[in-house]
């Protein structure tokens, strides 16, 4: 069964049991990010969050399985179609390199790490209409001398 079968089916089950993402991360002591992260084979669960989550949502033992296999992350196409995904790709391109010498002039040469990372989004209620607030918080890395 490949990747989009078993995302498929995660979401199915999801549904099926009215749980939000929010609902499965508590579950589990996850961030929703990171769950919907696993259910898009991007990230792995421990057994016990495997078992979890199986059992919440009554998946077969075939997708449960799956939950805690290595994914291979970053797979798609190269420019989403999808306009919400899209717009992280405009995003980059008009602030990529903008952020990248702000964070070289504050860090100095170096990364930020997409392994000791965190990602949340909020939702800020505003009369000119709601805003999303997407915080990245990844532990600087600096290139190595050698």
């Amino acid at each position: 069964m490949g990747t989009y079968e078993v995302t498929q089916k995660l979401l199915e089950a999801k549904k099926k049991k009215g749980k939000s993402f929010a609902d499965l991360g508590k579950l589990i002591n996850r961030d929703e990010v990171w769950v919907a992260s696993l259910f898009y084979r991007q990230a792995s669960a421990s057994e016990e969050e495997a078992a979890r989550l199986s059992s919440e949502l009554e998946l077969e033992k075939n997708i449960s399985d799956k939950l805690t296999e290595c994914p291979t992350k970053g797979l798609g196409p190269m420019v989403p179609t999808d306009p919400l995904i899209y717009r992280f790709y405009e995003i980059m391109q008009v602030y990529g390199m903008p952020m990248k010498v702000v964070i070289h002039e504050k860090f100095g040469d170096g990364i930020m790490s997409a392994i000791d990372f965190t990602l949340t989004v909020d939702k800020e209620n505003d009369p000119k209409g709601d805003r999303v607030k997407i915080t990245m918080n990844g532990k600087f890395l600096p290139y190595k001398k050698w």
